[in-house]
């Protein structure tokens, strides 16, 4: 082997070292020299470039859970409709930012130009409606109506239409079963706010910015449970909008389906009767201002007695909720918003208040007895009282002479309770009072739960108001500067009013406690808390929250959560005195001033209770009430501007309770006909898939019962259920069934019906 001497090569080791280490060298200064230009020179412009890259998202809405009645049949859910849409990233990479295509667009669909380009514009402080507030990077709905003809000419043309998209979705539907509208109850939709998103977002129902979310009724109680889980798409983009890459993708989660307590068949008989009183009171003519009464708003509720579920409610005037769906048009905005509409959008069964007139009189009865009035005592029924110089009147100067609290309610006797009031107002210390007054009267209100809500699952429900002391004081400290510029001594009415509200309107006066234990003054109660009251006295003094959702059913059908009962109080009476107030409630329907309006009613088989009220408003016509309840229901009806309580509510209010119960005009009892004889206790029969069974409803039950009841014959739907639908409602037998604290009776009273002579 021959050796080679490590001599001559270390010379080329080392030249090659050398090379490579200028060429590493030049690297490092070549990558150094890069990295000087692109972070030192450039960097500026880079570094803006690159802020244009960011993540953008696609949302896909979910769909928004049902909203059902208490047999399932449903009074909002959802239905597919051909949608068109507009991508605005498309749009405004064209030369005219897409306005041309927008032109041929509105073309193609029947609508303005100027109308499909507002659709398209984004929302801000300076922008007004029509505008889009959801995010630019997803489609923005042109119309939800587009028929099949204009979306396959949008599809076939698409070179015509870039960015333009025709393709089903599903839209919020008002279905109005049986023609029950229930509006004012279920509320409406439109799109989450900026100020909306902001408080949202750290809560565990966050919104985002194409929500579409409740503004009133149960959409807006129920919103969370309803509105589900939108799906996001998240992409990378750059500063142009171009999609650059998708960063993940969440599927939507749909919304839970509502159960109500509403029954949509009773809700359509209570919308068709209170309609139909309305347009019969406005026949009627008014003596007192000799004109027609005006009857311009009106409510009812149907409560469950032992539960306080709501199975109807009803205010008018009406609209349809659907008019919100897919973006409210200005005209139809001011047409529900208008002074001339008379605001149909407040739900009047909570926010409308109004002096409750002699409903009010269960309340004094129970304060009397609280302040040591015997019940069976006597006491003057006189065709007036006198309060210092002062007259207040019976109603129509009736005179009944001695008789007990039960009877004064029967008859409605103002005087009896003028009297009480008075007594017990000079007890506390008359104008100048020392010492604490024990104020029975206000004091049994406020324990009646009046002046506060009721706690119903609605929004937006007002208090109604008890004029107390406390009220008064700072009702004058608000008021007192402007009653004493405008009062004037020996002025008009009002004038003098001004004048003395303004030297003593902190004071309760003799005549604030007469008029207020006959309802009137400044009292103000709503429809909702009234039928509460009455609800209460039906089952033996407890105070329910009224309910109107009954459960929560989740998407899959697997979890149902049911909405129970809450009590919110018991009624401030002994038991004794709530059965001797029972009895005098039934005498009212047998024999007292509702007697005319019950004539032939089955009250063996069903007893039933009421009360009427007539309360004056000043510079406005009587305000209508009737107030009644049975074993299984409460039902309160109220028309403003309507007449007497009996003359205007009466009739509507005995034509639900025979819708009901079945009753005919001869007072015999048809089960066929009856729509709901005992409450709804089950739920619906949930499908394994999740879908709610739902039986059929007849096309109008109101006008069917109108129908059966002339004819004998049931109605088309009556309890005939479909196979595989929820079971019918729990009866039991109406012949064995006694009322509680009912006395014996020999056989069937004969019902008068002769003319009425209270409130």
């Amino acid at each position: 082997m021959t050796n080679i001497p490590e001599t001559g090569r270390t010379p080329r080791v080392q030249i090659r070292l050398v090379v490579i280490q200028i060429l590493v060298l030049s690297l490092l200064c070549t990558l150094g020299g890069r990295l000087w230009y692109l972070q030192i020179r450039q960097g500026d412009e880079f570094a803006k470039e690159a802020s244009g890259n960011h993540v953008q998202q696609v949302v896909q809405p979910a769909v928004r859970g049902a909203i059902l009645d208490a047999r399932g049949v449903p009074l909002a859910d959802n239905e597919t409709r051909l949608v068109v849409s507009a991508s605005r990233t498309e749009l405004l990479k064209m030369p005219d930012d897409g306005e041309a295509v927008l032109a041929k667009l509105a073309d193609v669909l029947g609508m303005e130009p100027k109308e499909v380009q507002e659709k398209v514009r984004l929302c801000d402080a300076k922008t007004p409606q029509p505008c889009w507030n959801g995010s630019p990077y997803q489609p923005i709905p042109i119309t939800d109506e587009a028929t099949a003809r204009q979306a396959l000419q949008i599809r076939e043309r698409a070179e015509d239409f870039p960015g333009v998209t025709a393709e089903p979705q599903a839209v919020r539907r008002y279905t109005a079963p049986g023609e029950a509208n229930t509006a004012q109850v279920l509320g409406y939709l439109s799109p989450v706010t900026d100020d909306e998103i902001q408080k949202a977002q750290d809560t565990e129902s966050p919104y985002l910015r194409s929500d579409q979310v409740g503004r009133s009724g149960l959409e807006r109680q129920y919103d969370s449970e309803l509105r589900g889980k939108a799906g996001v798409t998240r992409y990378e983009v750059d500063n142009l909008g171009r999609v650059i890459g998708e960063a993940e993708s969440d599927a939507a989660e749909p919304g839970s389906n509502l159960v109500t307590s509403i029954d949509a068949r009773v809700q359509r008989v209570a919308e068709y009767e209170l309609n139909e009183a309305m347009k019969a009171a406005r026949k009627e003519w008014d003596r007192n201002t000799q004109e027609n009464y005006k009857a311009d708003a009106g409510a009812v509720v149907v409560m469950e007695s032992r539960t306080g579920r709501v199975v109807a409610m009803a205010s008018n005037p009406n609209y349809d909720p659907n008019a919100w769906v897919g973006g409210i048009s200005a005209k139809d905005y001011a047409s529900l918003t208008g002074k001339t509409s008379n605001y149909p959008l407040l739900n009047r069964a909570i926010q409308g208040q109004a002096a409750p007139g002699s409903i009010f009189k269960v309340v004094s009865t129970a304060a009397a007895v609280e302040a040591g009035y015997d019940f069976n005592g006597n006491y003057n029924c006189a065709s007036s009282y006198s309060v210092g110089g002062q007259v207040f009147k019976n109603f129509e100067s009736q005179n009944h002479g001695a008789i007990d609290l039960g009877r004064a309610l029967e008859v409605s006797c103002d005087t009896v309770y003028y009297s009480l009031a008075h007594s017990e107002w000079k007890k506390d210390g008359g104008i100048n009072p020392k010492g604490k007054p024990k104020d029975y009267f206000y004091k049994a209100a406020h324990d009646f739960g009046l002046g506060k809500e009721t706690g119903i699952d609605l929004p937006n429900e007002v208090t109604g108001r008890v004029p107390d002391r406390q009220w008064k004081q700072d009702y004058w400290e608000a008021n007192k500067d402007a009653w004493c510029k405008t009062g004037k001594k020996g002025g008009s009415y009002v004038e003098v009013i001004a004048y003395e509200n303004c030297l003593e309107g902190n004071k309760m006066r003799a005549g604030d406690q007469i008029n207020y234990s006959i309802g009137q003054g400044d009292t103000l109660v709503t429809p909702i808390q009234m039928a509460t009251i009455y609800a209460a006295i039906a089952n033996g003094g407890t105070l329910y929250n009224p309910t109107v959702g009954k459960a929560v059913v989740s998407p899959d059908g697997k979890k149902v959560t049911e909405i129970k009962p809450r009590s919110h109080g018991k009624l401030p009476v002994t038991k004794q005195t709530l059965t001797q107030m029972d009895e005098a409630l039934e005498g009212v329907a047998t024999r007292g001033t509702a007697a005319w309006r019950f004539g032939g009613w089955p009250q063996d088989e069903i007893p039933m209770h009421a009360k009427t009220g007539t309360a004056e408003v000043y510079g406005k016509q009587t305000t209508s009430w009737f107030a009644t309840y049975t074993e299984d229901y409460s039902i309160v009806m109220t028309i403003s501007q309507g007449g007497t309580g009996s003359g205007a509510s009466g009739p509507a209010v005995r034509n639900i309770y025979d819708a009901l119960y079945g009753v005919s005009d001869s007072g015999a009892i048809d089960p066929k006909r009856a729509l709901l004889p005992a409450p709804q206790k089950s739920l619906p029969k949930v499908r394994t898939d999740g879908t709610i069974v739902a039986p059929k409803i007849s096309k109008d039950p109101a006008k069917e019962q109108k129908a059966a009841q002339k004819d004998g014959e049931a109605p088309a739907d009556g309890q005939q259920l479909p196979v595989g639908t929820a079971p019918p409602p729990d009866t039991d037998n109406r012949q064995t069934r006694r009322r509680r604290g009912a006395r014996p009776r020999g056989g069937r009273r004969m019902l008068g019906r002769g003319r009425r002579t209270c409130s």
